[in-house]
């Protein structure tokens, strides 16, 4: 998931299709943020004094019961490492201490993002982990290299506002990260633009703003690939069209006063990432 980045980024990233322009600007935070961690206490503080692994797997289970009647899943994981969200420390506080059953009922929500919300409890991380020093995923042998149904994005996207329901920040923004690691076609795209503007709060720039950029810097590609779609989505979601078309504004704005600023100079123009799109 893109939409513009400068040539400095590209000539030092020259065969990476899975950059985009916020995330040279979340390079720093996501080096201090989420990349070191290992443990799967991830959310603690660093301050808080360290809790032994063995302390996490000697507490309670709970049973979650994942998404609706007509199609449920059950699961289990161990009341500690659970208590790290807010969401489930809340849950758990409401457990009575007489041997009756310790159940969280997740009703609606994606069975996918939640295993993968325990396995960065257990592990610091979840499937597929970013290459270090790269940004570029591991492979994941179920998946083809490009995203054309927009599935790969969606799966991260999921995690994002599981996280966000659960309190998790760090998960979050590893979520995020790992978005941006998803060389995507124009109907992926799209499609993962319908679930952000769906799932997430009309203030998130997170997420929200990175996906408005890439159409508003694509105008070429709707015209080719999506044109029926976009103009669908934009129906749909009002806001998308309108935050799309501001920043096509801004960007105008942007180059008349350039122009006028240094007259007769010709104004660069930033090269897309390399793309299917």
């Amino acid at each position: 998931m893109a939409e513009e980045f400068n040539e400095e980024i590209l000539e030092e990233q020259p065969t990476n299709p899975g950059v985009d322009v916020d995330m040279a600007e979340g390079e720093e935070r996501e080096a201090a943020g989420h990349e070191e961690t290992v443990l799967p206490f991830a959310e603690g503080g660093e301050s808080d004094p360290r809790t032994t692994f063995i302390s996490y797997l000697t507490s309670p289970v709970v049973t979650l019961i994942v998404g609706s009647a007509e199609n449920e899943t059950i699961l289990t994981a161990h009341q500690a490492l659970l208590a790290q969200s807010p969401f489930f420390a809340d849950a758990c506080a409401a457990f009575a201490h007489d041997g009756s059953p310790r159940q969280v009922e997740l009703v609606g929500d994606d069975i996918d993002a939640v295993g993968c919300f325990l396995e960065y409890l257990y592990t610091g991380d979840y499937f597929p982990k970013k290459l270090p020093g790269q940004r570029l995923l591991e492979p994941d042998p179920s998946m083809p290299a490009v995203d054309e149904t927009g599935d790969q994005l969606l799966k991260h996207a999921r995690v994002y506002t599981i996280a966000e329901k659960f309190g998790m920040d760090k998960l979050k923004s590893l979520s995020s990260s790992k978005i941006h690691c998803v060389n995507s076609t124009a109907k992926g795209e799209i499609t993962y633009a319908r679930y952000i503007y769906q799932y997430t709060n009309k203030d998130d720039t997170t997420v929200r703003a990175p996906v408005a950029n890439f159409w508003a810097t694509r105008s070429h590609t709707l015209r080719a690939e999506a044109e029926e779609e976009f103009r669908s989505l934009c129906l749909e979601f009002p806001q998308f069209g309108y935050d799309v078309l501001t920043r096509v504004l801004d960007e105008k704005l942007k180059r008349e006063r350039n122009e006028k600023m240094t007259p007769g100079s010709a104004v660069g123009r930033k090269r897309a990432r390399h793309s299917n799109v």
